[in-house]
């Protein structure tokens, strides 16, 4: 085990099928001794399979987006974190410091095992985030790649880093990291949001390459219906940030 825990943080709506796999290969990474899986208005078994697979759940009684539900998830992480130290202190133990958090996404099953290498960087103070970089995915997605020319070109434009993939949902990050980010950039642009608030408070920011695979957006209604909140939530963010820096100038 890891001197530094680590707590990780998986948003799911409607994963009954994947949840269960990638909480038991999320609790056999290195350091983490915490899942927290918040189940964002599912209307299957998310929840109760999750908490079987021994995760800590949260529920939102209705849907409210991957960055409402990575707070959530983060907010309790820190309400178990203050419950055990009160409870060292009683016992005349050590304090643990905070942790890092882990956000995985909920359909990685058992490719989930391999974030593993997000962990140390972060953990051993080499970085502030790692952010993971995925191989090509076995079914192919629908999109023609705008969101991610967005992300990318927005991204560059406001911190000088040129992401290999800026929209990537697997990332490690040191709670000094995660504070300095808070409050999320809303829905689909969270992952932007991230990254552009840690490296403009000073802050460092690594990419991993990671063997994951996860299902991908298709090119049906609902694919395209996907990638347009993506964009619209994408541009919101760096619109939001850039006005930001305007002001602060």
């Amino acid at each position: 085990m890891s001197p530094t825990p680590v707590a990780a943080v998986i948003p799911a709506k409607d994963e009954a099928d994947r949840i269960a796999a990638t909480v038991r290969a999320v609790r056999a990474i290195d350091g983490v001794d915490l899942v927290v899986v918040v189940d964002d208005g599912s209307s299957d078994a998310t929840a109760a399979l999750a908490r079987e697979a021994g995760a800590e759940v949260v529920r939102h009684a209705r849907n409210r987006g991957k960055a409402a539900a990575m707070t959530t998830g983060a907010a309790q992480v820190a309400a178990i974190e203050q419950r055990q130290q009160r409870e060292r202190g009683e016992q005349g133990g050590q304090p643990v410091g905070p942790r890092p958090l882990l956000f995985v996404d909920a359909d990685l099953e058992a490719s989930a095992a391999n974030l593993d290498v997000l962990v140390p960087p972060v953990v051993e103070g080499d970085t502030d985030m790692t952010i993971a970089t995925l191989p090509p995915q076995k079914t192919a997605g629908g999109g023609r790649g705008f969101v991610v020319r967005l992300a990318r070109d927005g991204i560059e434009h406001l911190t000088g880093f040129r992401a290999v993939q800026p929209l990537s949902g697997m990332r490690c990050i040191s709670r000094q990291a995660f504070e300095a980010a808070t409050p999320l950039a809303r829905g689909w642009g969270v992952e932007v949001g991230l990254t552009v608030d840690v490296l403009l408070a000073g802050l460092r920011v690594v990419e991993v390459p990671c063997e994951l695979h996860h299902r991908v957006s298709g090119s049906d209604w609902r694919g395209q219906l996907h990638r347009a909140r993506q964009y619209r939530d994408v541009a919101l963010a760096l619109g939001l940030r850039r006005l930001r820096r305007r002001i602060a100038r």
